[in-house]
């Protein structure tokens, strides 16, 4: 059976709208971990834990730490800790952590050995909306409103590499949704309101409290590719939450995560409107940041089109998708030249 009309109106109106710029994921390599004191046996566990949330980042799949060559080296994950440093959870508490870093290059060289795929640093950020209803009030989650369900949220993407931002919740907001409506999870509403954010990954939720203690609640997340439902039932909050990042993750893996079986065969890519010297290494700088790229090798500069041959862990179409996350590469004519054509906004 088809989508419902509505769901295909709401996916083609996402399609047409501006896409918030993909932002550089930090801190990709890095895992702060809790520890019990500064000794030998506690910073190895560190690295091991630290080892595993940085391959879920980096592949964008939890599946990755079943690969048993993933597994052995999450053993020996101490002799891999590039460097590490120690800090307080908050200046109130005594709690410690362990903040260990990897080296990128053996992080995605054990993943590439291991058959797993790779994600890029360069993401695209993912627009929250989720009502909460509690004593028969319905209302936005949001940093002021519901702090901990917002830190909670905010920190389960962080540990996935996925930026995420709550809406304003201004008068302009308050126009285009207000939480009544919101509760029933409508796409064309919800993709309107998200439109002055010029966001195409979008995950609505609700999420009530029952008296036990427990919730029920549902997430729809909408993206260029249509629309997914996920339901929960009887649930803690956190594990709420956790599905509903889970749900975005998946699917944006699935979209932009490049397999290491790829094997990259050289392709050609042209980039016109490089009009000076700040251009062009504005375009090689960014170019030789993307983790599926091996190399880019200048092969022609003609006026202000730049003629690079490419070698990728990716083909043509996944290059592509992660090429266009950057606002100031927009899709140009095939006639400007045989491979993949982009001109370059400054």
């Amino acid at each position: 059976m088809g989508a419902p009309l509505k769901w295909v109106a709401a996916s083609l109106l996402l399609v047409v709208c501006y896409a918030f710029p993909a932002e550089l994921v930090r801190d990709l390599y890095v895992a702060d971990v809790p520890v019990a004191n500064r000794g030998e046996a506690e910073l190895a566990r560190a690295a091991e834990e630290g080892l595993a949330q940085v391959l879920v980042k980096v592949s964008g799949s939890v599946d990755v730490l079943a690969r048993p060559e993933v597994a052995g080296a999450l053993q020996a994950a101490r002799a891999r800790v590039q460097q590490y440093s120690y800090n307080r959870v908050d200046s109130g508490d005594a709690a410690l952590s362990a903040r260990v870093e990897f080296d990128p290059a053996q992080v995605r060289d054990l993943l590439l050995s291991a058959g797993a795929p790779i994600w890029t640093a360069t993401r695209p950020a993912v627009l929250v909306w989720l009502v909460v209803e509690e004593a028969g009030q319905r209302s936005f989650v949001s940093p002021g409103a519901h702090p901990e369900l917002a830190a909670e949220l905010t920190e389960g993407f962080r540990r996935r590499g996925v930026p995420l931002r709550f809406p304003l919740l201004d008068l302009t907001d308050a126009a285009a949704l207000d939480p009544a409506e919101a509760w029933h999870l409508p796409s064309p509403l919800l993709i309107a309101a998200s439109t002055r954010y010029r966001a195409t990954e979008v995950l609505a939720g609700r999420v009530a409290k029952l008296a036990a203690g427990d919730v029920v609640g549902d997430w729809a997340y909408l993206s260029t590719q249509g629309r997914q439902d996920r339901s929960a039932t009887r649930t803690d909050a956190s594990r709420f939450l956790r599905g509903g990042v889970d749900l975005v993750v998946e699917d944006m893996a699935a979209r932009y995560a490049i397999s290491g079986a790829d094997a990259g065969d050289t392709l050609l890519l042209n980039v016109t409107g490089v009009a000076s010297y700040a251009d062009y290494a504005a375009v090689m700088s960014w170019l030789e940041s993307l983790e599926p790229i091996r190399q880019a090798r200048v092969t022609a500069l003609d006026k202000d089109r730049l003629t690079l041959a490419v070698v990728a862990a990716a083909d043509a179409s996944q290059l592509a998708s992660i090429i266009e996350l950057n606002p100031r590469m927009r899709p140009a004519a095939a006639g400007t030249g045989k491979g993949l054509n982009y001109l370059w906004r400054n």
